[in-house]
């Protein structure tokens, strides 16, 4: 639903992605892209949303829940202080407060390790500025690892076993670097894809000051044909 980081531009909202599950949907951080939601998603499923961390662009879509019209709970799973983050964000005078969203939400804090609500997943902590969660999920008999705003770690490769899909970030282009705030280059995420075993590689994310434009993606593609996809809003990939 969203692909990019940092920003909104012509290229996409920022990152937000579907998982249409047999029992559930799955939102993978709630960024600029989470409006599209009742565009893709059965809203009588019950509704899971995944925080990765508390930088805006990875939950600034959250002001849009008051309008969706969910007929099951929804449940908000996130790094450990993620509700007071939540009750932070959404209050007055910014948005319509927590408490008044017309439906059921609960939220979840986790940390490291193996969690069986409400379906088996992973967390592991990433290497980002800020404390940052990655995911690894079990959903109808198929594995899915999430990892984005993270320079290369090894809880990346842990998460990434032999899934079937991994969808990391790709914020640095070729050559970057930083231990201050860090991200990961293409060539990062298939390492992290040899490491792990990972069947298939989709890359998201993208910085959009780094990336401006489309091409700029399509040019790490067309670089690692056949090794990665790379991620545009509304794409649909089959698992």
């Amino acid at each position: 639903m969203g692909t990019n980081g940092w920003y909104d531009t012509d290229t996409g909202n920022t990152l937000s992605i579907l998982v249409r599950a047999k029992d559930f949907n799955v939102v993978l951080d709630a960024g600029g892209g989470l409006h599209k939601l009742d565009r893709y998603a059965d809203l009588s499923k019950p509704t899971v949303i995944m925080l990765s961390h508390h930088h805006l662009d990875h939950l600034i879509g959250l002001h849009q829940l008051a309008r969706f019209r969910f007929k099951d709970k929804v449940t908000v799973v996130g790094i450990m202080g993620t509700h007071t983050a939540l009750h932070e964000l959404l209050r007055e005078p910014y948005s319509v407060p927590l408490g008044l969203i017309p439906y059921n939400i609960e939220v979840l804090e986790v940390k490291e390790g193996i969690h069986e609500r409400p379906f088996t997943f992973h967390s592991r902590l990433l290497f980002h500025s800020s404390p940052c969660l990655g995911y690894r999920l079990e959903l109808d008999g198929r594995t899915i690892a999430f990892c984005t705003d993270t320079g290369p770690c090894k809880n990346t490769v842990e998460l990434a076993k032999n899934v079937d899909l991994l969808i990391t970030e790709s914020a640095f282009r070729t050559g970057e670097r930083s231990d201050l705030w860090p991200h990961l280059t293409p060539e990062d995420a298939l390492d992290i894809k040899r490491q792990s075993g990972a069947k298939r590689l989709v890359l998201t994310h993208f910085d959009a000051y780094k990336y401006p434009t489309m091409r700029d993606r399509e040019e790490v593609e067309e670089r690692y044909p056949g090794q990665l996809m790379v991620s545009k809003d509304d794409m649909i990939v089959k698992i």
